[in-house]
């Protein structure tokens, strides 16, 4: 048996950037964070005492006989990356709901790999995890997803992270006094607006639009380089009020990445002291973020008292195997 567990992430400035599609031609940045909220991943070689070869358990359960009968894109590609032929189970279980911009389906992949690369005894590094989880959600799985979630999922940690270029996916640990970060995290609410999306949806809109967005994308990509040296030094207070620049700027990149809910629960907030804020991941639902002093958040929580409130705080560890007991391979005629 063996079992992984993968963070979550939120991303605060440079979503967009991140797609091949900006980054072959222009620069891309993000500063984003993996958060104390995780996928868990179960796998095993099954063994062979059931009628189907392989069982797979999320959201619903598979029971089949090869790999090509697997319903779940992810779940199908990873083991046909990793040739894997004997039959396996493999169970998912997640802190929170998937879909709702917290980068759970690269979280889901990246897990998946390092679980069964466990499994035939490998012990690959963070770095390869996250290249071949982009590979397999990009080229395999024919997902509309960009670069950044599969490396935070990995690594784990507050990052920079540079795309594009002879140093593509080059992930810089922001280092920062402990004492800042914290402050930060104090700074920060996430609540959870009651619905989810299927982001590739979303993020094909926002694809395709990418030649018409030059503007847009090259602001956002420099608000990432204001972010970082906010970080570092200047007024905390000053990070939300990018977050809110880069939100009105991420509005520009589709019709689709907010809707009339999402406009009022941002308003609300702000009237009740938010400084700043944003959708996570593609938009259209999921996790709303907000930036607002200490002072203001007993006010805010009124206002949004019929949202979840979700704490958090930010990991350093990315994804690691935290079981690790074998059963070993099983012939089957």
């Amino acid at each position: 048996m063996i079992i992984s567990r993968t963070p979550f992430r939120i991303s605060f400035f440079g979503g967009g950037t991140d797609y091949p599609l900006w980054f072959k031609k222009n620069k891309g940045a993000v500063l984003a964070t993996s958060i104390d909220k995780y996928c868990y991943i179960t796998c095993r070689y099954l063994p062979p005492f059931f009628k189907h070869k392989s069982r797979i358990i999320y959201s619903q359960m598979e029971e089949v006989q090869n790999i090509n009968e697997i319903d779940h894109p992810a779940v199908r590609e990873v083991l046909r990356f990793l040739k894997i032929q004997q039959g396996v189970e493999v169970h998912h279980d997640g802190d929170l709901p998937a879909r709702t911009g917290l980068g759970s389906s690269s979280s889901f992949t990246v897990g998946l790999l390092n679980s069964l690369y466990a499994l035939k005894g490998v012990m690959p590094t963070k770095a390869r995890l996250a290249e071949e989880a982009i590979y397999i959600e990009q080229k395999m799985c024919k997902e509309n997803v960009g670069c950044q979630d599969q490396a935070l999922a990995a690594h784990g940690g507050l990052n920079y992270i540079e795309f594009g270029g002879e140093e593509h996916l080059k992930v810089r640990r922001v280092t920062v006094p402990e004492a800042r970060v914290k402050s930060l995290e104090k700074h920060l609410m996430l609540y959870f607006t009651g619905f989810s999306r299927t982001a590739s949806k979303i993020a094909a809109h926002q694809i395709k639009n990418i030649p018409k967005k030059g503007k847009e994308l090259t602001a956002m990509y420099q608000l990432t380089q204001d972010a970082v040296k906010l970080l570092c030094k200047g007024r905390i207070e000053e990070f939300g009020k990018l977050l809110d620049e880069s939100w009105k700027i991420k509005r520009e990149l589709s019709s689709k990445v907010s809707t009339p809910q999402i406009d009022s629960i941002y308003e609300m907030a702000q009237r009740a002291g938010a400084i700043g804020g944003k959708v996570l991941g593609a938009g259209g639902g999921g996790f709303v973020m907000l930036f607002a002093p200490p002072s203001a958040q007993k006010k805010i929580k009124e206002k949004l008292k019929n949202l979840l409130l979700v704490p958090f705080k930010f990991e350093n560890l990315g994804t690691q195997i935290i079981f690790y007991q074998p059963n070993g391979e099983y012939e089957r005629k």
